[in-house]
């Protein structure tokens, strides 16, 4: 079991009256010590109603975020990244900068082992876009080769 320590930097998780962000907010991502860093494994967050603004015409864009990571020592909390998805229903920005822009700010936060972020966005003008993203330290650069030839050969 956690104790009060181990949980003194989550603020958001249990708390009545959160507010949702209307602007971007990366400063509302949280994380807690991973009690099993010796060991590596898989951590899979899905976001099946993203949504983010054309940064063009304004129009609303509507994704399913895939988010796969290996932790090192510091994991983030479900619940800060889920307002902090949320940040971007006003953000105006392209899919590929969006799933950019959560890479590197998830990269920033945990230091992970490996992270990637893939974006499964609707289609629009009849045309789907799904931008991946990943990130590897010096252990993981095969995985992230291969994970990359694999987005290209999978098309999701």
């Amino acid at each position: 079991m956690r104790s009060d320590d181990d949980l003194s930097g989550i603020s958001l998780l249990g708390a009545s009256g959160v507010k949702y962000p209307v602007q971007y907010a990366p400063e509302l991502l949280e994380t807690f010590k991973n009690k099993h860093p010796e060991n590596e494994y898989l951590v899979t967050f899905m976001c099946p109603e993203f949504t983010s603004l054309c940064p063009k015409t304004g129009q609303p864009d509507f994704a399913k975020i895939i988010i796969n990571y290996i932790p090192r020592e510091d994991m983030v909390e479900s619940k800060s990244l889920k307002l902090y998805l949320f940040s971007f229903r006003n953000h105006g920005d392209f899919h590929e900068d969006c799933v950019n822009i959560i890479m590197k700010d998830l990269v920033a936060l945990m230091n992970p082992r490996y992270l990637e972020v893939i974006g499964l966005f609707t289609p629009r003008g009849g045309i789907s876009i799904y931008p991946f993203a990943n990130y590897a330290d010096s252990e993981h650069q095969d995985m992230a080769r291969q994970r990359m030839l694999a987005a290209f050969r999978n098309n999701f």
